[in-house]
């Protein structure tokens, strides 16, 4: 076995992978910036699979000498234009949306659980005591509202913040200020 040939190469292999490394990454954050603060925000599930591609993408940039340069900047303008299609029919189009899309959900209402809908998602009440106290609250009794947000986070709206509960007309399961 060549033990030297598993540590380095050549001058040639290490050459082509910092050239690579800098003119890929230069190239994915041009493709970024172009592609606007929406390649950036918090991930839904199809932004997340257009981020794990690219990371992929980039891997494979640096590390195989069967991809040229030009394909795999290629590759990443083909995802990113990808995702801009995507975002933007799910702007325009509502089923397209529902489809990409997952609606927010109520997780608890007034100080009470809505399990059904916990059940549905996954979520524990351990999850959403976490998220209570994350936002400085002791009690549910203090929340108005807990809501699972499109990509993933918790949104807790305190009873003293609630107003007219308009924010909440998104939410398929919408609900109703309290005494209404």
């Amino acid at each position: 076995m060549d033990w030297v040939g598993v540590f380095f190469d050549g001058w040639n292999g290490l050459l082509r992978t910092v050239v690579a490394a800098i003119t890929s990454y230069v190239g994915l954050i041009v493709v970024l910036r172009v592609s606007g603060k929406r390649s950036l925000a918090k991930l839904n599930v199809f932004d997340f699979v257009v981020t794990v591609a690219l990371g992929s993408t980039l891997a494979t940039i640096l590390l195989s000498t069967d991809v040229a340069l030009a394909e795999g900047m290629t590759a990443f303008v083909m995802l990113i234009a990808l995702q801009w299609i995507v975002a933007r029919l799910s702007v325009r189009w509502v089923p397209f949306r529902r489809l990409i899309r997952s609606d927010p959900r109520l997780l608890l209402q007034h100080g009470k659980l809505n399990r059904r809908t916990m059940d549905d998602e996954r979520i524990t009440e351990v999850e959403v005591d976490a998220a209570i106290r994350k936002k400085g609250f002791g009690g549910r009794s203090d929340i108005a509202w807990v809501v699972l947000e499109s990509d993933g986070s918790f949104s807790v709206i305190a009873e003293t913040s609630a107003g007219d509960g308009v924010a909440l007309e998104s939410v398929p399961d919408e609900p109703r200020p309290q005494g209404q």
